[in-house]
């Protein structure tokens, strides 16, 4: 059995997940974080105000659904308490993923970090990475609702980070050559440029174009309001986690 705990409990993939956890055969619900809501219970576990606190009971895998802004420390936290971590946050930057690599290996623990758990967009990352073998050229644009604090996303991140082993795109026309606003041409994230659209009507979405003479791809992906597809994603990450040391990145890793 499984132990779990989950912070970002009451979230919008927190909650389900965790109903998800209660229902499997093979994992238990450890423990769950959810700063605003710390006293309440699910089933028989009491929601933990902090991660600290969370992690005073045993526990196997520490999930963290919560943000840009926490995850890091989250995920530090549960390293050093020798709990295996699954992360779902985004915000995260190559930078941090080797210091989370060094700080798993020394504690021997796994991470596993996805941008995004559904099995979709492990396709079209799976598909991009194969097109950047046979293409020089492409760009990014990383797509999410309004209020999204972080840009690029984890998942554009984690895309360019993969395209990045493959080779870097070419340009005809270097971007510091740019005539006009060199912003306009957006970030560059590990050679990639990540164009990033945060607009109301969005949930979250990425889209990869290749150009060459003569010929255009386009790989999208789409996400709907619900959080039913990063459910299974996440689960088989939690089961996967045990067996593995250091930061595993990408859903189609662990597939």
């Amino acid at each position: 059995m499984i132990r779990v705990i989950v912070a970002g409990a009451t979230g919008w993939v927190g909650k389900p997940l965790i109903d998800a956890i209660i229902s499997s055969t093979d994992l238990r619900l450890a423990g769950a974080v959810a700063r605003r809501s710390r006293g309440q219970m699910i089933g028989d576990v009491t929601i933990s105000g902090s991660v600290e606190e969370a992690l005073r009971t045993p526990a196997d895998v520490f999930v963290d659904y919560t943000s840009a802004a926490a995850v890091k420390a989250n995920v530090l936290a549960a390293i050093r308490a020798g709990v295996h971590v699954v992360i779902g946050s985004s915000g995260l930057t190559a930078d941090d993923f080797r210091e989370l690599d060094v700080a798993a290996r020394e504690h021997k623990t796994g991470v596993i970090a996805v941008g995004n758990f559904a099995i979709s967009a492990a396709l079209l990352q799976k598909f991009a990475v194969e097109a950047a073998r046979h293409f020089s050229q492409w760009e990014i644009v990383d797509t999410a609702y309004a209020g999204k604090m972080d840009a690029p996303s984890g998942m554009s991140r984690e895309l360019a980070w993969r395209m990045s082993e493959v080779a870097k795109p070419e340009f005809e026309v270097p971007v510091d050559e740019t005539v006009g606003a060199k912003e306009a041409r957006g970030a560059d994230v590990n050679g990639s440029r990540i164009h990033s659209l945060r607009l109301p009507g969005y949930t979250i979405g990425l889209e990869v174009r290749f150009g060459a003479a003569d010929e255009r791809l386009t790989l999208q992906y789409d996400a709907g309001p619900g959080a039913t597809p990063y459910i299974e994603g996440t689960l088989l990450a939690i089961r996967r986690a045990p067996g593995i040391i250091g930061v595993v990145r990408g859903l189609d890793r662990i597939l």
